[in-house]
């Protein structure tokens, strides 16, 4: 038994747990979607880590990290190659690392209070590790994180009552349920004498365990009793998009108009659906980038765009670029009336770090000239609301990425976005599972933050869901295709636009707290004399 054992907890071992649960994870994550394999994947990582040190954590947690990226991630390589992909893996792998080490340390100091409290920690820790990435450095990497993994299953609804940030501790905790309960079972099985009789099967369990069960079964029973209102409080908004199949993307070599082109001609197609619609709708919507000759400085641009205007009576809301008086470039939403003049404009806010612009050029550009010196220019952040009013409507507009980052449409609700419209472009990524991993940031932000969201991509995943999360309509990815819906307009707010930030703060507080604590109580331990 002692042989076996060691061989579980051996170095070869412990590596092979990491590498398996990063790698498994990846199959919890759209496109594979199998939502149940995080619960396998978590309690290998951490059991990678069990029982060990700072520091042969960090190393464990490491590896573990770079696997749990890499497998998610790779389409990040296909414009530019292995080496963006392999760097963002390696430096969220840095801080996964750390995350993992701390949890080693007060894994170890909290055991002693029992499971659940040692479940509730290596959550807690692990949601303030995701908080870490997805913040640091230059505004964080968003993606990855355990809610992302849920959108299609019953745990959902949690970011209802939290956020994201409720939902990844949803998610940790009972993964981490799992794995105490299966050690604590294991060790009572080889303590137990298979020849008694009449143990019960609350003494097999023990009652601490039997309390896990039960908050087990309340982490799923909440979210799946839980009912988003989906009224429309405010009336209902009725719009037109186009998803123009345009190969859009940052590094592309199309003829530049050729994407405006494209979505001018796709937008031909609503013709009949408007027609029919009741009601009428009040605006057509295109993706991000959708005019890649900007109407505010090409006449050939704003002359198609006006034209698609006269002809169906109707404002249009597209993605294009503008500059400022000091020659800040922006990806910027326009929104240009009946009468061709621009009635406002969104400039984005959290352009992407490394693909839109690159902070610290001069560092960057000295150890990666040819990769750096694809990014000609850089966008500058945006400083106002996106908030468009059309008629008694208040649309809260983000672009891309910004859907995936809470700051964003929780400052559109606080503003009175009544509906969100995330206007986006993933033909940087092909085929790849980006846009259905991008979809599932979508879907969860409605429930969220109660409101309909209305996602519009050049090439895909387009799709309307409803304030609880219900899909309303999608198109075909890579297919030039229109949609004409209703959604309704919502006023009131979520529990978790109200407790969000709550929770993250304790979930961080908490996890530096027992860090603290931790390192203290093993300090005492190496003292005898402080004790």
């Amino acid at each position: 038994m002692a042989r076996q054992r060691l061989s579980i907890y051996s170095k070869p071992a412990r590596v092979l747990w990491a590498l398996l649960g990063g790698a498994l994870a990846s199959l919890a994550w759209p496109t594979d979607g199998f939502w149940p394999a995080i619960f396998v994947a978590l309690p290998l990582l951490w059991f990678s880590i069990r029982n060990l040190r700072f520091w042969s954590a960090l190393w464990i947690g490491l590896i573990g990290g770079f696997a749990f990226y890499c497998v998610q991630l790779p389409w990040l390589s296909i414009y530019l190659g292995p080496a963006p992909w392999l760097a963002l893996s390696l430096l969220e792998a840095i801080i996964f690392s750390f995350g993992m080490a701390a949890t080693a340390v007060v894994w170890s100091q909290v055991a002693r209070f029992g499971n659940l409290a040692s479940a509730a920690a290596l959550a807690a820790i692990w949601v303030a590790r995701e908080w870490a990435s997805t913040h640091l450095p230059y505004g964080g990497f968003p993606w990855s994180t355990l809610a992302q993994t849920q959108s299609e299953s019953p745990l959902a609804k949690w970011v209802f009552w939290g956020g994201f940030d409720l939902l990844s501790f949803a998610v940790a905790l009972i993964a981490a349920i799992v794995l105490v309960t299966v050690l604590s079972l294991s060790k009572r099985a080889s303590g137990h004498s298979l020849s008694s009789r009449g143990a019960s099967r609350g003494n097999i369990l023990g009652r601490d365990n039997l309390v896990n069960l039960a908050v087990l079964a309340a982490c799923f029973a909440i979210p799946m009793a839980t009912t988003p209102p989906v009224s429309a409080e405010a009336g209902t908004f009725t719009f037109a998009a186009v998803q123009g199949n345009a190969n859009a993307g940052l590094f592309s070599n199309d003829v530049p108009g050729s994407i405006l082109d494209k979505h001018v001609a796709a937008t031909n197609q609503l013709s009949n659906l408007l027609a029919k619609h009741v009601p009428k709708a009040s605006v057509i919507i295109w993706p991000e980038n959708s005019a890649d000759l900007s109407p505010l400085y090409s006449g050939v641009a704003a002359a198609e765009v006006r034209s698609v205007i006269d002809k169906f009576k109707l404002p249009l809301i597209l993605g294009t670029y503008r500059f400022d008086a000091q020659n800040n470039v922006y990806n910027t939403s326009l929104f240009v009336g009946t009468n061709g003049k621009v009635r406002s404009h969104y400039d984005k806010q959290k352009p992407v770090p490394f693909a839109e612009y690159v902070p610290d050029r001069d560092f960057w550009y000295s150890i990666a000239p040819d990769l750096i010196g694809l990014i000609s220019h850089g966008y500058s952040a945006g400083n106002r609301d996106g908030i468009y009013r059309l008629g008694k409507a208040k649309l809260g507009i983000e672009i891309c990425f910004e859907v995936a980052i809470g700051e964003v449409s929780h400052s559109s609700v606080a503003h009175g976005a009544q509906v969100l419209i995330v206007q986006t472009n993933a033909a940087d990524f092909g085929h790849s599972a980006e846009m259905y991993q991008q979809a599932a940031f979508a879907k969860l932000r409605a429930i969220e933050t109660g409101r309909a969201l209305v996602s519009v991509s050049t090439v895909g995943v387009s799709a309307v869901y409803a304030p609880d999360g219900t899909v309303i309509d999608s198109l075909t990815p890579f297919k030039a295709a229109v949609m004409v819906q209703t959604v309704p307009l919502r006023n009131s707010h979520t529990p978790a636009f109200w407790l969000n930030s709550f929770f993250i703060t304790v979930f961080n507080l908490g996890s530096l707290l027992l860090f603290a604590l931790a390192l203290l109580q093993a300090a005492r331990k190496k003292d005898p004399q402080q004790s």
